[in-house]
């Protein structure tokens, strides 16, 4: 695969408009790893490899376990995730699949009895940046592999990472 543009180096000015979302993103104050499972499963229902790679590094690098990056796309079989991310990957996939539909109210209900309103407006918006990073590096072929996770909690890290950095 090769990639077909860089598209933060072909538009500086939307690569900075979309870092200062990621950043909002990351500094909202909802979980680290709760934002990256809902950022690696809306990366799996898209298929974007770049962000795939991504988000599963990032991810191991704060701990989490192979259990459950193995099972994420069958979170619903599986007993390793707490009611909380199950409401947040539940909202995640219906905001992530909208065609043709809206967010059902049973799944909005589950979600807010865990969320509170700005958490719940800070989680939407992460998943208005992770399905936009997803549309831009599946649409300019970022190539998988070179992402080297920047977390806090990776040995000598002082930052975290902006998805497609």
């Amino acid at each position: 695969m090769k990639a077909r543009l860089d598209f933060r180096s072909a538009s500086p000015e939307a690569n900075k408009a979309m870092s200062a979302l990621h950043k909002f993103v990351q500094q909202c104050g909802l979980e680290h790893n709760l934002l990256e499972l809902v950022k690696l499963r809306v990366s799996q229902i898209n298929g974007c490899a770049h962000c795939i790679d991504m988000h599963t590094k990032e991810l191991r690098a704060a701990g989490e376990s192979e259990q459950r990056l193995y099972l994420l796309n069958a979170w619903r079989e599986s007993p390793f995730y707490s009611q909380r991310e199950r409401a947040a990957l539940e909202w995640a996939e219906a905001v992530t699949r909208l065609r043709d539909q809206d967010v059902p109210d049973d799944v909005y209900d589950a979600v807010m009895s865990e969320f509170n309103e700005t958490d719940l407006v800070n989680l939407t918006l992460a998943l208005v940046a992770i399905n936009g990073a997803n549309r831009l590096n599946i649409a300019f072929r970022t190539v998988p592999g070179s992402y080297r996770p920047q977390t806090r909690f990776s040995a000598g890290a002082s930052g975290t990472a902006l998805p497609g950095r």
